[in-house]
């Protein structure tokens, strides 16, 4: 399981870890990320360290998810970021599970 050995969430909303790991599994998006080593994509240690406790922090990874903005890969090249689709409470819940990797 993805959660095994990680911190507890503190946000202010309960995190529900097993939907957020569900939508990890279901959007493929360990084919790029991994929790704790880069790969094509950095790990969601990486993201969480880069944002955590920023204002905003929750609004901008949904961003990330949603928008196709591009992503850089470690050759140098540039693609869209798949859009993770989902109800926007679903979109936060799995925002504030990567930000307390």
């Amino acid at each position: 399981m993805l959660a095994a050995g990680l911190g507890a969430a503190g946000a202010a909303a309960a995190l529900d870890e097993a939907a957020a790991e569900a939508m990890v599994r279901r959007n493929n998006c360990l084919k790029c990320h991994a929790v704790d080593k880069a790969k094509d994509g950095p790990s969601f240690q990486q993201t969480a360290k880069k944002f955590r406790g920023k204002p905003g922090a929750v609004d901008r990874v949904v961003l990330h998810l949603t928008s196709g903005e591009k992503a850089k890969f470690p050759d140098g090249h540039e693609e869209e970021h798949k859009v993770v689709r989902g109800e926007r409470a679903d979109l936060e819940n799995l925002a504030q599970w990567i930000l307390t990797r």
